[in-house]
């Protein structure tokens, strides 16, 4: 679908204030987004943060669920994280959601941080569809 990333619009917030990301929908079922890490999001051993990573595949892969629901804004009811390589200042990270399921209610999902062509972070989640009107809030509402 969309070759471009984009810049989400996101507003004054957690992942503006952490360096924004782009992203960009691949098929219905497919989106990609990506980032740079800068020195904010290392942690004391000079790599980057889990709960950066963990920040940023809630926001890349809840941007999916949204835009899989046909914009309805979505929450997180759970996400399982498997931290597998690390990432330092200067990188770009990567991220791949693939929708696995959508029901009335809820949207499962899969997601993949990949950082120099490598697997750095893995997670499963589940987003629950809130009932109100599609719009443009934006992923979480």
């Amino acid at each position: 679908m969309s070759e471009e990333f984009e810049q989400i619009s996101i507003k004054p917030g957690f992942m503006k204030h952490n360096g924004g990301v782009l992203f960009r929908t691949v098929s219905e079922t497919e989106y990609e987004f990506k980032t740079t890490i800068n020195e904010n999001h290392l942690n004391a051993a000079n790599i980057t943060h889990g709960g950066y990573l963990s920040a940023l595949i809630d926001a890349g892969a809840g941007t999916a669920a949204h835009r899989a629901s046909g914009n309805s804004p979505c929450v997180t009811i759970s996400l399982d994280l498997k931290f597998i390589g690390a990432s330092r200042a200067g990188d770009e990270i990567t991220g791949f959601t693939k929708i696995l399921k959508k029901t009335k209610t809820l949207i499962f999902l899969f997601c993949e941080l990949r950082c120099n062509n490598k697997i750095i972070t893995s997670a499963s989640g589940v987003w629950k569809i809130l009932k109100v009107k599609p719009s443009n809030l934006g992923p979480g509402g």
